[in-house]
C-alpha cells in the first residue's frame, strides 16, 4: 500500500508542477480580467464548470488566438508549453470554497451612462427582446422592426419583465450578472453581480424584488429591483433547478436537481419552507392557472404532476426520455387544455391533456428537437428537430408538414408577437439570422443577420399570468365567428369548469 502511494505521488508531481507554473502565468496574464480566484471579472470565470465544452487543445488555440468580438487579446508570444500550463491550471478544481456575499454584491453594482432613447414602442404586447448569444447582443424588437441593440456577454437567457408597469426588463448572464434595461428610456440602467454561476432569475409579482438562484455559491439572493440593496441571502444545500414566482399569490417555488425537496418562499416575509417529495426535480413548469407543478428528473422515467398547495402527486406516467418541460407549450382545443413537450435526445414530442391529466400522443419529428411553441392565432405547433427543418403540426389532426426557413442552416425556437401575427425563428449558426414570418401565409417578411441567436421573450407569450387570457382567445376563436360580437358570444357561452371560466374572464378583461 505504501509503495502504491509513493507511485501515485510520483505520477502526480508533474501535474502539480504544471499547475503551479500555470498559476504563475495566469496571475501574470489573465487575473486582471478573470479575477485572481478565477471567478471572473471583465472576462468570464475560468473554472471547470464553465470550461466543460472546451477540450484542452481547443482552449490552447483560444488563448493563443484570442476570442473574436471580445476584449480578450491573443497571446501568440507565449510558447506552446506555457499555454498548456495555463490550461492545466484553469481546468483544475478551485482550491477553496467560493463565497459571494453582501459586500461583494454591493461592490459589483455598476451604473451606465447611456443616453436616453425614445424607442417609439407602439404596443408593449408586441415587444420582444432577442438574445444574440455569440454576437453578445440583446435586441429589442417590436413587430418586424429592431428598435435597439446593446452589448451583453455570456447571456444566460430567461429575460424577465417587471410587473405591474413592465417598463423594465432584467437580463441574467451565466457568470452571475443581472442587467437592468429600461424599455421606457431605451437604455441600460445598471448591472449587479449576484453570484458566480447563475441558474435563473424570477421577480416577485409586485415587481419589488428579484430572486436569483446560484449554483456557485449555492444560494438564493434576493435584492430590491430599484435600489439593488440585498434583502436576504439564503444558503441552500443542493443544485437548484430554477425558481418561479406565482402570479396568484405572494409565493415562489424552487426545486433541486439532486435532492428530493421542493422549497416554497414567501415573497412578502421571505420565510422558507421545504417539503419532501418522491425524487429530485430536474425540469418543471407551473401550469398556467398556478395550480399544479409538472415535473420530471434526468435519470427518472416518470412525468409527475403535483398539487402546488399540498405537493401531493395527482398524476404520474412512465415515459421514455426526459421531457424538456421548460420548453413546453400550451393550448386549448374543443373543451380540453393541452401541453406538448420535446424530449432530450429523442426524435419525438409528446402531447398531454391538462387538468383531466392523461398522456395523449407521441409524434415523431425526425430528429432531436429542443423547443415546441404555439399561439392561439396559429393552427400549428412549431417544432425544431436539430436540422434546418421547421415541423408544423396541426393542433386538430396532428398531421405534419415541413418548411425549410434557411436551407442547410439549423433552425431552433419560434416565438410570436402578442397577437400572433408574426413568428420569429432563430437560425442557430455563426452566420445565422432572425427570420420574421407571417403566421397566416407562412411567408418570410424580413431577415436580420445574427451570430447564434437563441431565446426570444415576448411580453405576452413569456408570462404565465397571460396564459389564461390566451386560452380565452382560443375559446373565442373556436366558439365565436368573425361577424359575432365576441363579448356577447362569450358571455352566453356555457363553461365547463373553473379553468374555462378564468380563461374567458381574462380574455374579456383584455378587450
Amino acid at each position: 500500500m505504501k509503495n502504491k502511494k509513493i507511485i501515485f505521488l510520483f505520477l502526480l508531481l508533474p501535474f502539480l508542477g504544471m499547475t503551479q507554473e500555470g498559476k504563475t502565468l495566469y496571475n501574470q496574464y489573465c487575473a486582471s480580467c478573470h479575477h485572481n480566484q478565477r471567478i471572473g471579472n471583465i472576462g468570464p470565470p475560468l473554472i471547470p464548470s464553465f470550461l466543460k465544452k472546451y477540450k484542452g487543445n481547443t482552449l490552447i488555440e483560444k488563448i493563443k488566438n484570442g476570442f473574436p468580438q471580445t476584449q480578450m487579446p491573443n497571446f501568440e508570444h507565449l510558447s506552446e508549453e506555457q499555454l498548456k500550463q495555463i490550461v492545466t491550471y484553469i481546468k483544475s478544481p478551485i482550491s477553496k470554497a467560493i463565497t459571494w456575499g453582501d459586500k461583494e454584491i454591493k461592490n459589483s453594482i455598476t451604473y451606465f451612462n447611456d443616453e436616453i432613447k425614445k424607442l417609439g414602442i407602439q404596443n408593449l404586447e408586441q415587444v420582444l427582446p432577442v438574445v444574440e448569444r455569440d454576437g453578445g447582443f440583446v435586441w429589442i424588437m417590436e413587430n418586424e422592426q429592431i428598435l435597439d441593440k446593446f452589448p451583453l456577454k455570456n447571456i444566460h437567457g430567461g429575460i424577465k419583465y417587471q410587473f405591474p408597469k413592465s417598463e423594465n426588463i432584467y437580463i441574467p448572464t451565466r457568470d452571475g450578472w443581472v442587467e437592468k434595461y429600461s424599455l421606457k428610456e431605451g437604455r441600460r440602467i445598471a448591472k449587479i453581480r449576484l453570484g458566480i454561476n447563475l441558474r435563473n432569475v424570477s421577480l416577485t409579482r409586485d415587481g419589488k424584488y428579484m430572486m436569483v438562484t446560484c449554483l456557485l455559491p449555492k444560494q438564493i439572493v434576493i435584492v430590491n429591483t430599484e435600489t439593488f440593496e440585498v434583502k436576504k441571502i439564503i444558503p441552500v444545500e443542493g443544485k437548484i433547478s430554477a425558481v418561479y414566482e406565482l402570479y396568484t399569490k405572494d409565493q415562489a417555488i424552487f426545486t433541486f436537481r439532486d435532492k428530493a425537496e421542493v422549497g416554497k418562499l414567501n415573497t412578502k416575509t421571505f420565510d422558507l419552507t421545504y417539503t419532501k417529495i418522491k425524487e429530485p426535480i430536474e425540469d418543471y413548469f407551473i401550469d398556467p392557472f398556478d395550480k399544479f407543478l409538472i415535473a420530471t428528473a434526468r435519470r427518472g422515467k416518470m412525468l409527475r404532476v403535483y398539487n402546488i398547495e399540498t405537493l401531493a402527486v395527482v398524476f404520474e406516467q412512465e415515459m421514455e426520455g426526459m421531457p424538456h418541460l421548460f420548453s413546453a407549450t400550451y393550448w386549448y382545443n374543443n373543451g380540453n387544455f393541452y401541453f406538448a413537450t420535446p424530449h432530450l435526445r429523442k426524435s419525438f414530442i409528446t402531447i398531454w391533456k391538462m387538468y383531466d391529466w392523461s398522456f395523449e400522443q407521441q409524434i415523431e419529428i425526425g430528429g432531436d428537437g429542443f423547443f415546441v411553441k404555439t399561439h392561439p392565432n396559429t393552427p400549428y405547433l412549431w417544432v425544431d428537430n436539430g436540422t434546418d427543418e421547421l415541423i408544423l403540426i396541426d393542433k386538430n389532426t396532428f398531421e405534419k408538414q415541413i418548411k425549410i426557413p434557411v436551407k442547410e442552416k439549423q433552425y431552433i425556437h419560434a416565438e410570436f408577437t402578442g397577437d400572433g401575427r408574426y413568428a420569429y425563428l432563430s437560425i442557430y449558426e455563426k452566420d445565422g439570422s432572425i427570420e420574421v414570418w407571417d403566421t397566416k401565409t407562412l411567408k418570410k417578411i424580413k431577415s436580420y443577420p445574427a451570430n447564434v441567436p437563441v431565446g426570444k421573450y415576448n411580453y405576452i407569450n413569456k408570462n404565465r399570468r397571460f396564459y389564461p387570457r390566451l386560452f380565452g382567445l382560443d375559446i373565442s376563436n373556436q366558439n365565436c365567428n368573425e361577424t359575432t360580437n365576441k363579448k356577447k358570444c362569450l358571455k352566453k357561452l356555457k363553461v365547463k369548469n373553473e379553468y374555462e371560466l378564468k380563461a374567458v374572464k381574462d380574455y374579456l378583461k383584455s378587450k
